[in-house]
């Protein structure tokens, strides 16, 4: 596919795939589509779990279903095209669909955030206010925050491929050197001022990224002097215990997507197939590793999970 510079024109894009690695693609299907399963497979079993287990039914598991819901349309919404890239070469994309491809992408990582951010307070409410807990996180409270974090996610992101739409409509090439439609990469491509679309997805990762992170740590800050008021060394780590899969599942959203930030802004140098690499391990680790997480140190799940695997195993 030829790529046309200096010449404004209509838009009719190509994803590359991992760009470089073009001749590997075959292979590189391996891990992607393996990583891929297995993502589905964890989220997927968490939601079964959760809704067969009664005793789950409390509010950080539906908040846990609700992360499984936001990985399971992050992985879906950028893994088959890039399998069929792979397989087939079918690297084809129209504009409108690139642009619904970034909305999702972009928007279901905004909503997760704002998860995180209900997670954590769930954490201080259960740890600092416990008396409190029942009536402050009721069912209807629970849903209200996850409704909150969408409604948030939308207006967020929803003017982004809006600008791109209708105050760029000119590309200056046609060939996406990624493997999705992410913001900046689309952006790169348009003729005219982009100063705006620019500002606008700085801000949005400012008030994102920053915002919602400094809302987290300040959450747990009062966890760890709570934590620290307790009575016995044994008492303190039990407390602190039950925020490990939380800490976990926000390190491995927040420092990848940070990281990945600064190379795309910032990392000229760095080769188009690190970028790509890194864009895609972003969307998939944190996708495979969040279910691991919460099944094997959550108790109820992990116990939940065996007994289901004995009953089908007696079965046969």
């Amino acid at each position: 596919m030829p790529m046309f510079h200096n010449v404004c024109s209509a838009p009719s894009s190509f994803l590359t795939g991992i760009p470089g690695l073009e001749d590997t693609h075959i292979w590189l299907s391996i891990p992607f589509g393996s990583m891929y399963l297995v993502a589905v497979v964890g989220n997927v079993t968490i939601l079964a779990v959760v809704r067969v287990e009664r005793s789950l039914h409390q509010p950080m598991y539906f908040f846990l279903c609700m992360l499984a819901v936001i990985d399971l349309v992050l992985s879906t919404s950028t893994m088959p095209k890039l399998l069929g890239i792979f397989w087939f070469g079918a690297g084809d994309i129209g504009l409108d669909a690139c642009l619904g491809q970034m909305f999702l992408i972009h928007c279901f990582a905004t909503v997760e955030s704002g998860i995180f951010l209900a997670m954590a307070f769930d954490r201080y409410v259960a740890i600092c206010k416990p008396l409190h807990r029942s009536t402050v996180l009721t069912h209807t409270v629970v849903g209200l925050l996850g409704l909150a974090a969408l409604l948030r996610g939308v207006p967020y992101i929803g003017p982004l491929p809006l600008m791109i739409r209708l105050r760029l409509p000119l590309y200056k090439a046609h060939v996406i050197s990624h493997s999705y439609c992410e913001h900046m990469a689309v952006i790169t491509l348009t003729c005219g001022d982009s100063t705006v679309n620019n500002v606008c997805g700085l801000s949005i990762g400012f008030l994102v990224l920053i915002l919602d992170s400094m809302a987290i740590a300040t959450s747990y800050v009062m966890i760890f002097r709570a934590a620290m008021g307790l009575a016995t060394p044994e008492a303190r780590l039990k407390t602190l215990g039950t925020c490990g899969s939380h800490v976990c599942a926000i390190l491995i959203f927040y420092v990848p997507i940070a990281v990945s930030s600064l190379i795309h802004r910032f990392g000229h140098h760095v080769s188009p197939a690190i970028h790509s690499l890194l864009a895609n391990f972003y969307l998939l680790i944190p996708r495979i590793l969040n279910p691991v997480f919460y099944e094997v140190r959550t108790k109820q799940i992990r116990e939940r999970l065996l007994q289901i695997l004995k009953m089908g195993a007696k079965s046969r």
